[in-house]
């Protein structure tokens, strides 16, 4: 929120949603790629291909394909704890950049989930947003 829009109660917000795509890649805390974590090489490419934000969380239970429980309540198995690197953006973004996050498969887990984005926005906004390719950005 704008530092115009918190201070001024005059200011009117108008909450505007947009249709978006969540794209999230379940690994392990210690997977990397040409010795860099798997996570941070992810969120780099993210960045590198403009998508909107990409956040990493560290689980603190899980288990994978191996079935094996990794924990942070027992030292001996708090390694490679589960990892989910979650990117939102519009659909068209998330999918062009599938194949950049193909390079990088080890055997993680890759979903995709339609959800919607809310922002509020001084009423006097113009037109959307849009990036220097004129492309609508979240």
């Amino acid at each position: 929120m704008s530092r115009r829009a918190a201070t001024s109660p005059e200011a009117a917000m108008t909450l505007r949603t947009f249709r978006a795509l969540r794209l999230t890649v379940y690994v392990g805390e210690n997977a990397t790629w040409h010795h860099r974590p798997l996570y941070s090489e992810i969120v780099h490419r993210a960045h590198a291909a403009g998508l909107a934000g990409a956040s990493v969380f560290r689980g603190i239970e899980g288990y994978g394909a191996s079935s094996r429980i990794h924990t942070s309540r027992l030292l001996s198995l708090s390694e490679d704890l589960p990892v989910a690197v979650v990117v939102v953006d519009t659909e068209e973004r998330i999918r062009a950049f599938l194949p950049r996050l193909g390079e990088l498969a080890d055997g993680g887990l890759v979903t995709l989930d339609a959800c919607e984005v809310v922002r509020w926005t001084e009423a006097c906004d113009g037109p959307d947003e849009t990036d220097p390719e004129g492309k609508k950005s979240l």
